[in-house]
């Protein structure tokens, strides 16, 4: 009885840790995992950044679906796509003149015979030698005419959020680092970088100060709607795929008897790795390093079951967020870097 009872406690004991490291897993906002949606982006890795120079853990739950590595990306070519036929003085044309020469033999006229004379297929050779690079040349006209003008990064401006990574050329940014506003937003306008000063900065929309100072609002009020089970927050913050997966979360988290809190949330450093337009609708990949104080509390009694309420940890992640248009931006994509 007294090894039953002694096998018993260590059972129950394993299983307590089992749920306590369960909840650890799923700590923060997205239990911090991969999930949500980048549009035609979704399945494809956002560019390496400063502030996450790893390559982003790719989605592993979406609406999205996967069709693959063989799905047509934008911007890439259309698999089994015929290309044009092109020919050149000595295929086609040769062959031509060659046929009419045998004609010519076999009617008797000898192998040039048929047309006119040596000198006469000279003339023909020329004449048809002026056109085909006529032709040539107008093809070549009319190609260059309809090929795109790729415009040049001139919006593509390397932008850095926090007072820790100072810009290319070693001076330290100005300011610190603010609350809301102070981040992303207030840090981005003070130190707008040449065109092209970081490479694998994608900004096809043109984001600006206020965009920036969006996307911190977005990270700190998420976390916060989410600190406080605030359902109806969470849907105006995010996407409905992105606020469904979350509210999924906080069911379970409730089911569990538990309240994640999540507070003394501040961004630390952050720049964008991509921004894009799919018809009306805008799409922006902004890397955050943000620190915040993440601990699992009992519901019924107040007393945290993991976690440390006097530490700050650090924690890097890749958020999208989605505007449709012109309206407001809303979460619709976390990575883990």
């Amino acid at each position: 009885m007294k090894f039953a009872s002694r096998r018993s406690r260590v059972m129950i004991a394993l299983a307590a840790a089992l749920v306590l490291a369960g909840s650890a897993a799923e700590a923060r906002v997205g239990g911090r995992s991969s999930f949500g949606s980048r549009g035609a982006r979704t399945y494809t890795p956002p560019p390496a950044t400063r502030t996450a120079p790893e390559a982003a853990a790719p989605i592993q739950r979406s609406q999205i679906p996967n069709q693959g590595p063989n799905v047509t990306r934008p911007g890439t070519p259309a698999p089994n796509v015929a290309q044009p036929r092109r020919f050149g003085f000595g295929t086609g044309l040769m062959a031509g003149l060659f046929g009419a020469g045998l004609l010519g033999l076999l009617f008797g006229n000898g192998f040039f015979g048929g047309l006119g004379g040596l000198a006469s297929m000279f003339g023909l050779l020329l004449q048809i030698g002026l056109i085909v690079l006529l032709i040539s040349f107008a093809m070549k006209w009319f190609r260059r005419r309809q090929e795109p003008a790729y415009a040049g990064p001139a919006q593509n401006h390397a932008r850095s959020m926090g007072g820790s990574v100072p810009p290319v050329g070693g001076r330290p940014m100005a300011g610190g680092l603010g609350g809301l506003g102070g981040g992303l937003g207030g840090m981005m306008g003070s130190q707008q970088q040449t065109a092209g000063a970081r490479l694998g900065v994608r900004d096809e929309i043109g984001i600006g100060e206020s965009d920036y100072a969006a996307f911190e609002k977005g990270l700190v009020e998420m976390q916060d709607a989410y600190s406080r089970e605030d359902v109806a927050k969470l849907w105006t913050l995010a996407t409905p795929e992105m606020a469904g997966y979350i509210q999924e979360e906080l069911n379970d988290n409730a089911g569990r008897g538990v309240v994640n809190k999540l507070s003394n949330v501040r961004l630390l450093q952050g720049d964008l790795s991509e921004a894009w337009r799919e018809g009306a609708t805008d799409y922006a990949t902004v890397a955050m390093r943000f620190g915040i104080t993440d601990v699992m509390v009992d519901k019924a009694t107040g007393r945290v079951v993991e976690g440390d309420p006097n530490r700050v940890e650090e924690a890097v992640e890749l958020w999208t967020f989605r505007r449709d248009q012109g309206g407001s931006w809303k979460i619709s994509a976390i990575q883990q870097a």
